[in-house]
């Protein structure tokens, strides 16, 4: 391209250069006939018209460079075109992809953790809607409660209360109305490990009652965390087994061989390891629970206080008949023991078998485990649709305290 800087620079944007040429030479021609006076005259009457022409046509942009482009009407890519890999991760990154709004009915109970019962054998639905019903969990009464508690030797005991006011009343569990047969679950030997205590506290379902050993530096704080979480709470007191002292169930055991009076303070020193429970439960004790003469004076002692006891059924028998309807003592033996046999299987079998009964009883049913962590998981896992297959749980407290306000028995008695 030679053309000069200033056909370059003066030369308006996309108009021809022999259009311009032709110009320039009719504007040399013209420039050599007129004298610089007709110039001088032509060229303010150009002004002027320009001037005029500005005003009428009201163009913003005279003046200024323009260029004419051609602009071509292309189709639109197809919808089904896919676009790059690199281009769809770009895309990804900045978009990302709308959530749905629409989940299924089965999608939204297991978000929202929401227990649906239907018949058995069938699912949720396709297109349902799930209302969610939020609700508060059970509170416990505080613990200790000042009209409940006296002062002894080794500390705070529990009492009866003015107009016959029980710790078994006051701290038990409120059973959740409903229909259908009921089952109790007693797990014993909390607050030694402290690892398998938080675990079956956190993971059992808060009607399962908790009995706690009175050993461990930690179990008042344990006990306490229990109810928080909803767990009706329960002591072991420990007491002589036949193969004693081979079998030791540690510091402070009732045994058959002590004077009524050194039982009794060996009694005060267990029950006054922590606060709220609703009763005692034995720890090991075949040998003191089959010697009515050893036994009695302590139950009186429990009885007295407003407790309850609870037979862990771990031992060939129970407590003497007739003695706890002798006491007044409200009481109750557990009929299966979960993890006799401690493998998964043997544990899956007592659990069917405990609803087997349950479902064949007009009353409540009763079971005991012990801690272990396998035995937690297990029960754990059979409660999970447990009301969906009609069953109840219920705290170990219903059976102690039955509706009609009455005390419960034995079955022995």
């Amino acid at each position: 391209m030679s053309l000069p800087s200033d056909d370059i620079l003066t030369r308006p944007l996309g108009v021809a250069a022999p259009i311009v040429a032709g110009f320039k030479g009719r504007l040399a021609r013209l420039r050599g006939a007129l004298g610089p006076r007709h110039l001088a005259i032509g060229a303010g009457g150009i002004a002027l018209l320009l001037a005029a022409l500005l005003v009428l046509l009201g163009d913003p942009h005279g003046g200024d460079p323009r260029v004419t482009v051609a602009i071509t009407m292309r189709p639109s890519a197809p919808a089904e075109a896919k676009a790059a890999p690199a281009e769809l991760a770009r895309v990804a990154e900045a978009d990302p992809p709308p959530v749905p709004t629409h989940r299924s009915a089965e999608e939204v109970e297991s978000a929202s953790g929401v227990v649906v019962v239907r018949p058995s054998g069938t699912a949720a639905p396709s297109e349902a809607v799930v209302i969610r019903v939020p609700t508060s969990p059970v509170k416990l009464a505080p613990a200790p409660d000042p009209r409940l508690i006296e002062r002894g030797r080794h500390g705070a005991l529990p009492k009866m209360g003015e107009g016959r006011l029980r710790p078994l009343d006051v701290y038990a569990r409120p059973e959740e109305p409903g229909a259908g047969p009921r089952v109790a679950i007693l797990l014993t030997g909390l607050g030694i490990g402290q690892s398998a205590t938080a675990a079956a506290i956190a993971k059992l379902p808060p009607s399962v009652s908790l009995a706690f050993a009175p050993y461990g530096g930690e179990v008042e704080r344990s006990a306490a965390r229990a109810r928080e979480f909803g767990h009706e709470i329960l002591l072991q007191a420990p007491m002589e087994p036949f193969d004693y002292p081979d079998s030791d169930p540690g510091p402070q055991t009732l045994l058959t061989s002590l004077r009524p009076a050194e039982n009794g303070d060996r009694l005060a020193w267990v029950m006054s390891r922590f606060p709220g429970y609703v009763g005692l439960v034995n720890l090991m004790g075949a040998r003191l629970l089959a010697d009515a003469g050893a036994l009695e004076p302590a139950l009186k002692e429990v009885a007295a206080r407003g407790l309850g006891f609870v037979d862990d059924g771990t031992g060939p028998r129970g407590l003497p008949p007739g003695l706890a309807g002798k006491l007044k003592l409200p009481s109750a033996r557990a009929e299966i023991v979960l993890d006799a046999v401690p493998r998964a299987d043997a544990i899956d079998r007592e659990l069917a078998r405990l609803e087997a009964q349950a479902r064949a009883s007009k009353g409540i049913v009763l079971a005991s485990a012990s801690s272990l962590p396998l035995t937690v998981e297990r029960i754990a896992r059979w409660a999970r649709d447990l009301e969906a297959r009609g069953l109840r749980l219920v705290p170990v407290s219903a059976i102690l305290r039955p509706a009609g306000g009455g005390t419960r028995l034995s079955k022995a008695d």
